[in-house]
């Protein structure tokens, strides 16, 4: 018999096919350590899949708090990414906002808040061992701390109920702003329908759509309602009402958010109405334009954002001082709103 080295290549003979001698005998040692490879891997992915559970049953509380950070983190991630998306798309229409879906510019609006609320945390939290105390801490306080990914729907809802009573609070204010003004409206034309609707406001009642519909032009250019035309305490007021700071540029801010809010009216119709749209989005839509839908079933809900977007949708470019007053027109002494201050 001939010695085996590495270098000799010996011919088994097995009827007429000849096969390398090293390949007879090197395949059971490759499938065994195939199957021994199969079965660590296996064994350690199940280690692996069993153990979130395990600690799941071990420490709940702990528990429940990465996954709420796990899954908070992944959708501030992809809507960061979103957000870049939508700003490139601004930027290659000439900052034309009209490019934007509903979905896109209610991202617009928020997200620069979520990240400016959350930033603090994430910041903290990555330098050494402050992660323990920081997230802890921010879910004690996750409406300041934390932005609204990490947010569960009832505390979504919560912090929205929350929001409207604080808006609430300068509905008030600014109804008696535009109630200052009505004796400068006696000799125009629209007077009736003005003084009618501020009737109404103030006994507890709302004008009809179409009363409302008359009145827009008061809003505009050259008009006591014009935002140029306003005080600087109507200024504040209508600013707190939609739940803005009130700091510099305060009257440009305003009109840039009535542009974005009738951007993502027009946007509503060209995406199918308010029917297309689901409950959650038009509860957070109603919410956002100055209604607690917490009340109302889902028609009502539908009937008043459409009523509200049939306004908008028809308001001239310059009178955007008519959406920003469009809450009082429309909610001042709506039930539900009623609700959060009785």
């Amino acid at each position: 018999m001939l010695p085996i080295c590495r270098v000799t290549k010996i011919l088994v003979t097995k009827g007429n096919c000849h096969v390398p001698y090293r390949k007879v005998h090197n395949q059971p040692i490759r499938n065994y350590i195939q199957s021994v490879q199969k079965y660590i891997f296996s064994s350690y992915y199940n280690f692996v899949k069993n153990y979130e559970s395990k600690v799941e049953l071990k420490f709940p509380a702990a528990f429940r708090i990465y996954r709420v950070v796990k899954i908070g983190l992944q959708d501030l991630f992809i809507d960061m990414k979103e957000f870049v998306r939508v700003v490139r798309k601004i930027n290659a229409h000439d900052k034309n906002l009209e490019c934007l879906t509903r979905k896109e510019l209610e991202l617009y609006i928020q997200m620069p808040h979520d990240m400016l609320r959350v930033a603090p945390v994430l910041l903290i939290s990555a330098l050494p061992f402050t992660n323990y105390i920081m997230f802890p801490l921010a879910f004690m306080f996750p409406r300041y701390l934390l932005s609204t990914h990490f947010w569960s729907l009832q505390q979504r809802i919560q912090f929205a109920v929350i929001d409207q009573k604080h808006k609430l609070k300068y509905y008030k204010p600014v109804f008696r702003s535009l109630q200052a003004k009505l004796y400068l409206l006696k000799k125009d034309p629209m007077f009736p329908y003005w003084s009618k609707c501020i009737a109404l406001l103030g006994s507890g009642l709302h004008p009809k759509p179409e009363t409302i519909a008359n009145c827009i032009p008061l809003f505009g250019f050259n008009h006591v309602y014009h935002l140029k035309n306003i005080s600087s305490s109507h200024a504040h007021f209508l600013l707190k009402m939609h739940n803005m700071y009130g700091f510099w540029r305060r009257k440009y801010r305003l009109s840039e958010r009535a542009k974005l809010i009738q951007l993502m009216d027009l946007a509503i119709i060209k995406e199918g109405g308010v029917s297309k749209m689901t409950h959650d989005d038009i509860r957070m839509a109603c919410f956002f334009r100055g209604l607690n839908p917490t009340n109302m079933n889902t028609e009502e809900t539908i009937s008043w954002l459409s009523l509200w977007v049939e306004q908008t949708s028809n308001t001239p470019k310059d009178c955007s001082s008519f959406i920003l007053h469009l809450p009082i027109l429309m909610s001042y002494n709506h039930p539900s709103n009623w609700v959060l201050t009785h």
